[in-house]
């Protein structure tokens, strides 16, 4: 299970003001100097800024504290950085536990490096992609199932492919208080011990996988794209797992294939596709609905303090005619189909919300994961309020490594909705059936043929036979270290003061 990260793609733009233009951000306080709290101090800093719900939360009130001394014993009470930026969060899930949780995808990184690098679709990655489960429906064993292999990577040549399940890690059972050493610790190189389920329960093999964590893995979000034939109707197919900006124009590439195919339906596959760039979220909207820029893809939405220096014009994303390099090939469609589940989350779901309003979406799959806030990548940079700029490496703070993912906003459609922190529910639920996942692409995989039976009208005359998945596995999901947000790409011109 990869751990998904994204970036702030390009440099937010700022300038210092001494006016009564800027944003009034209210007495800073100041720690003393010999204390140890070069991290919170950073964190309190960035977030009293920029943080969706700074205006709720009372530790990063402006008015927080009276003295310099009172805000240097508070950020002394917290030793651990990571626990003290945890908990000037809005009722983060790490605190609260996930059903009580306003915020629940924030997250820092005490490498900022490694961060910027991952967000961008570069990591050390074996290349194989899984979920996690609960044995049973009491006790605390998990097995492992894949769900895909990245091409090109370490799992690529390996005996192992989509729908096989594993039980042990280096001989050791899988558990729930063991699995985040084992599969996501400091061991580059671990051996899975594969299994199978007969009559409904799990049977260890002797078969064993070894599998290596390879630095600078680059994933292309586009795992397959072609153009099948229903029934004389060409249907264009995307499994699309990430929005990456260094991959907009193999996207358009893609769209314009389908074009030259004389695609006239989509199947859009977002099951497992966390999020990313909004920017490309844009374009992969356009590319599907229109290029019309004047119509509204979506509104942004920030805190108080932000909100007022941003125009209208700049809080509305257009569908776009262009990636910025090539004009946008788009289908012009009136519908879409998207095969969507708990793995779809924030820019996957941006796009779906975002085309509601103008074409007719049909969702096929599972209920979303609800993840409609923004981020950007903060770092110790306060002459840069403290976001990210590659140009800038320099003027980071040597002494702080951190960097912060903060939610910063939230996005709208140009219906006004927002509202979707419980997921986009299915028109048509199916979830996956894990003793039969079918192969991705192929028309009998089951989640695709579901919509092609759409597309061929409900009709069963199909040149192929499917296997519907029966009752899902009952054990429930377990809670992995995945890290999903999508995160802005355009310059900011704001005046802090």
């Amino acid at each position: 299970m990869k751990k998904y990260f994204f970036l702030l793609g390009v440099a937010l733009i700022f300038s210092a003001c001494s006016n009564d233009d800027g944003i009034k951000n209210g007495p800073t306080p100041n720690p003393d100097p010999d204390a140890d709290v070069t991290a919170q101090n950073f964190m309190w800093q960035a977030m009293n800024l920029w943080y969706f719900w700074q205006g709720e939360v009372a530790d990063l009130a402006d008015d927080r504290f009276s003295s310099d001394a009172e805000y240097t014993a508070f950020l002394e009470s917290y030793t651990d950085p990571e626990n003290f930026y945890y908990s000037i969060c809005n009722k983060h899930s790490r605190i609260v536990g996930t059903e009580a949780a306003i915020d629940r995808f924030s997250f820092g990184d005490d490498d900022y490096k490694e961060l910027v690098s991952s967000l961008s679709g570069v990591s050390k990655s074996n290349g194989l992609e899984f979920n996690l489960m609960y044995k049973y429906a009491n006790g605390n064993e998990i097995f492992g199932y894949v769900l895909y292999v990245l091409p090109d990577s370490n799992a690529s040549g390996a005996d192992i492919v989509r729908g096989e399940m594993f039980t042990r890690v280096n001989g050791v059972q899988l558990t729930d208080s063991n699995y985040i050493n084992l599969l996501f610790g400091s061991n580059d190189t671990y051996t899975l011990g594969m299994a199978h389920i007969e009559n409904g329960d799990f049977v260890n093999d002797s078969k064993e996988v070894t599998l290596t964590k390879v630095a600078n893995q680059v994933e292309n979000p586009i795992l397959v794209a072609k153009t099948l034939d229903v029934n004389g109707t060409k249907v264009a197919y995307l499994m699309y797992n990430r929005f990456l900006s260094s991959f907009d124009e193999q996207l358009n590439q893609a769209f314009a294939q389908f074009k030259v195919d004389g695609a006239t339906e989509l199947v859009l596959d977002m099951r497992y596709n966390p999020g990313g760039n909004v920017n490309t979220s844009r374009l992969l909207a356009s590319m599907i609905y229109d290029t019309n820029t004047s119509e509204v893809y979506i509104k942004q939405r920030w805190n108080d303090k932000i909100q007022a220096q941003l125009s209208d014009d700049y809080l509305t994303d257009y569908f776009a005619n262009t990636t910025g390099t090539t004009s946008i090939n788009t289908l012009n469609l009136s519908r879409v189909f998207v095969l969507a589940t708990n793995d779809s989350a924030s820019a996957s779901e941006l796009v779906m919300n975002g085309l509601v309003p103008h074409m007719e979406v049909i969702h096929i799959g599972e209920t979303t994961r609800g993840k409609n806030e923004f981020s950007i990548t903060l770092v110790d940079d306060p002459d840069n309020t403290f976001v990210y700029n590659s140009n800038r490496e320099d003027k980071i703070n040597p002494n702080n490594s951190w960097g912060l993912q903060p939610l910063v906003g939230r996005n709208e459609n140009a219906a006004g909705f927002s509202d979707y922190t419980s997921g986009l529910v299915p028109d048509i639920e199916l979830a996956e059936d894990i003793t039969n996942l079918g192969i991705l692409g192929e028309m009998d995989e089951p989640l695709l043929a579901r919509a092609l039976l759409e597309i061929s009208g409900g009709s069963a005359k199909m040149d192929f036979t499917v296997e519907m998945p029966a009752e899902p596995f009952t054990s429930s999901r377990l809670q992995t270290p995945m890290r999903d947000n999508m995160y802005l790409d355009k310059p900011l011109n704001l005046q802090i003061q």
